[in-house]
């Protein structure tokens, strides 16, 4: 019904008609479809999501199902049965990483060496830090302290404190 030139309507659009109801319009979009009438097809003018984007849960799953796939095709099993294929999937999937070769005793060292000269700079640079008058925390303070050790820890290996390998006599 729309309102009449005697029903007064409000600055919203709500009218009041003769029996004192409200009236409220339908409401229109600013592309000037009505809301009921927009369909599945999501707000016009956007752009569709593309559906092989998604979480990694659903990229994991997607990858789960494929591997079914392959599996059931590949054995000849119908795709109703696949508690054998979700095994299979699982032992694949639990694999641990590759495990690194042990490295020989002289790249240990070196890497070790290297490990030690690092924490060694850090301690002196705060140990510098102190000296200027910064504070330092609880945590700081023992690295400063550490500094001889360090120093013991790469002689031992063969290095000097620069963390460079000393020369055999």
């Amino acid at each position: 019904m729309a309102p009449s030139a005697t029903t007064p309507t409000a600055r919203s659009g709500i009218a009041v008609d003769a029996n004192g109801e409200r009236l409220i319009p339908a409401s229109t979009r600013a592309d000037g479809s009505a809301w009921k009438a927009r369909g599945a097809g999501g707000v016009p003018g956007a752009e569709t999501v593309s559906p092989t984007l998604g979480t990694a849960a659903a990229t994991k799953n997607a990858r789960r199902k494929e591997a079914r796939k392959k599996a059931a095709a590949k054995d000849g099993k119908d795709e109703g049965d696949t508690r054998q294929v979700k095994a299979d999937v699982k032992q694949t999937e639990a694999k641990p990483a590759e495990v690194e070769e042990p490295l020989d005793p002289e790249t240990a060292k070196a890497k070790e060496a290297r490990k030690l000269s690092k924490k060694l700079r850090q301690a002196r640079e705060l140990k510098d830090k102190k000296t200027q008058g910064s504070a330092l925390l609880p945590e700081q303070f023992e690295k400063v302290i550490r500094i001889n050790e360090l120093i013991r820890q790469l002689e031992h290996l063969g290095f000097d404190e620069d963390g460079e390998k000393k020369a055999q006599p």
